[in-house]
C-alpha cells in the first residue's frame, strides 16, 4: 500500500507531543485557593463559551425567570439562570430550542415548529426585560463587544432537525431569528439522518437525499451543522457534502467512555480535518461507565418497558404522561443513585482530544438543564472550576483560552465567512485576543 504523507496530519501529531511534553513537565504549583484566583483572572480576561443548554423550556414557563437567581439544588430551579452564570464565569451560552422526536407527519411538523418559536420567542423576551443583563448575539464580533459590555451573551441554536420538517425555506426563517446552528438529529432517526441511538432501521443509513439538501442550505445561511446525537455513517455522509467546518455541539470520546453518543478517534481526526471542534457534554454517562447496579438496572427495564428508552422520555407527546414518567425515573435514580462523573473526568475528555488531534478542536457544551452536570459542578454557578482543573494539569493561558471560546468561535467565524448570511459581517478571528 502506498502511502501518502499528509503534512497537516504530521503537524497536528508533532503539536499534541509538544503540547503533552509541556504539560509533564510544567505542573501548577498553586494550591487551591491560588488556582482558584487565577481561573478567575483568566474568566476575567477571556471569552468563555457553552454551546449546549436546554434552559430555553423552562423560559416557556409562565412563572420561571432566567433574569432571577434560583437556589442550586432547590426543585424547580434548574441549572442556569442569568445572575449564576455571573458567578460561575460564563459569558457565553448558545440557548438550544429542543423539540423532541414526534411523527413524521404535517401535523407533527408543524407542533415541531410552534415549539421552536415559543423558545425562541422566550430568548427575545429575556433579551427585553433583562437588557442590563443579557443581549443576543450572532456573530463572535458581536460576543465580544458584549462581553467589554460586562453582560451574558445569548446565542441560539436548535437540537433536532424535526423543528424543520419537510420546509428547507425554515433553516434562513429560523436563521434570521438568530439561531447559528442546527443538530440535525436527536435519539431517534428523523426525515434528515440516523440517530446514534435507537434507530428505527435496524442498518445505519445516514443521511438521505433531503438531509443532504439540508447540509447545503445550512452551508448558504451561515448555520453551523451539529453531528452530535447522529448515527457514525451520518457523521460521514455529512462530511462528504458540507462546505464549511462541522461542529458537535455536546459530545465526547467514545475511546474514554464507551456510549453510542461519543466521537470515535477516527470520527475526531475527520472533525479535525474539517477544521471543526468537538464540545464536551458534561453527562456523566457520556464521561465515565456507570458502575453496575442490578437492582436498579432492573427497575429501569420494567419503567422503560411502560414508557420507552429513558433518555427519549422528553419525546413523549402527551404532557401529563410525559410528567409521569419523568417523576418515576427520578425516583429510581435518587432511590439507586449512580457515582456521578467529575469536572477531572471532562478534562480527562478534554485531554483525549489534545492527545489526537491537537488543543485547536476541542471545547465546552454542557447539556445543562437537558442531563448535564457532573458532582463538583452541577450547575453554571461552579463553571470556572473546569478552569482550575486544567490550570492544575498545567495548561497554557491560550490554549484554556481556546478550549473555552476562541476554537468555537473560529468555526462559526468560518460558517459564516462560507455562506451568503444577510446581516451578517463577514472578517477575520478572532476580532482581538483577550489573553494576551
Amino acid at each position: 500500500m502506498t502511502k501518502i504523507f499528509r503534512p497537516a496530519a504530521v503537524l497536528a501529531g508533532l503539536a499534541s507531543i509538544v503540547w503533552l511534553a509541556a504539560c509533564a513537565t510544567a505542573p501548577v504549583q498553586l494550591d487551591e485557593k491560588g488556582l482558584e484566583a487565577e481561573a478567575w483572572e483568566l474568566h476575567a480576561r477571556m471569552l468563555t463559551v457553552d454551546t449546549h443548554c436546554d434552559t430555553a423550556m423552562s423560559m416557556t414557563r409562565p412563572n420561571w425567570d432566567v433574569g432571577e437567581r434560583h437556589e442550586p439544588g432547590k426543585p424547580g430551579s434548574g441549572l442556569i439562570d442569568l445572575p449564576r452564570m455571573k458567578e460561575g464565569g460564563l459569558d457565553a451560552l448558545f440557548f438550544g430550542c429542543f423539540v423532541g422526536q414526534g411523527p413524521l407527519t404535517p401535523e407533527g411538523y408543524a407542533q415541531a415548529k410552534t415549539r421552536v418559536l415559543l423558545m425562541l420567542d422566550a430568548v427575545d423576551k429575556m433579551c427585553e426585560k433583562h437588557p442590563d443583563l443579557v443581549t443576543k448575539a450572532t456573530t463572535p464580533a458581536e460576543a465580544y463587544r458584549i462581553k467589554k459590555e460586562g453582560k451574558r451573551i445569548a446565542f441560539i441554536g436548535i437540537e433536532n432537525g424535526y423543528a424543520i420538517g419537510k420546509d428547507l425555506s425554515l433553516v434562513g426563517q429560523y436563521a434570521q431569528r438568530g439561531v447559528r446552528y442546527l443538530t440535525l438529529v436527536h435519539s431517534s432517526d428523523n426525515d434528515i439522518c440516523a440517530s446514534s441511538t435507537d434507530r428505527n432501521h435496524p442498518s445505519d443509513w445516514g443521511l438521505s437525499d433531503y438531509g443532504k439538501q439540508v447540509v447545503a442550505e445550512c452551508n448558504r445561511q451561515g448555520v453551523m451543522v451539529d453531528v452530535s446525537h447522529m448515527s457514525e455513517k451520518a457523521f460521514y455522509d455529512v462530511l462528504k457534502v458540507t462546505k464549511t467546518p462541522i461542529f458537535a455541539s455536546h459530545s465526547c470520546c467514545r475511546a474514554v467512555c464507551d456510549n453510542p453518543r461519543n466521537l470515535t478517534d477516527d470520527q475526531i481526526r475527520a472533525l479535525a480535518k474539517n477544521g471543526g471542534v468537538l464540545q464536551m457534554c458534561f453527562l456523566s454517562a457520556y464521561l465515565k461507565a456507570p458502575t453496575p447496579n442490578a437492582e436498579r438496572e432492573k427497575a429501569l427495564k420494567e419503567l422503560e418497558a411502560k414508557y420507552g428508552p429513558q433518555r427519549n422520555v422528553r419525546n413523549i407527546q402527551d404532557e401529563a404522561q410525559r410528567t409521569k414518567a419523568r417523576q418515576e425515573f427520578q425516583a429510581i435514580r435518587q432511590k439507586y443513585p449512580d457515582e456521578r462523573a467529575a469536572v477531572k473526568d471532562i478534562v480527562d475528555h478534554i485531554d483525549h482530544i489534545i492527545k489526537v488531534v491537537g488543543v485547536d478542536y476541542a471545547g465546552i457544551g454542557t447539556d445543562f438543564d437537558g442531563g448535564g452536570g457532573v458532582a463538583d459542578c452541577a450547575d453554571v454557578s461552579q463553571m470556572y472550576r473546569v478552569t482550575m482543573e486544567m490550570l492544575r494539569r498545567g495548561y497554557s493561558d491560550k490554549d484554556i483560552q481556546k478550549i473555552w471560546g476562541e476554537n468555537v468561535m473560529r468555526v462559526l467565524q468560518k460558517v459564516i465567512d462560507g455562506g451568503r448570511c444577510p446581516g451578517l459581517a463577514r472578517g477575520s478571528f478572532p476580532p482581538r485576543r483577550l489573553v494576551p
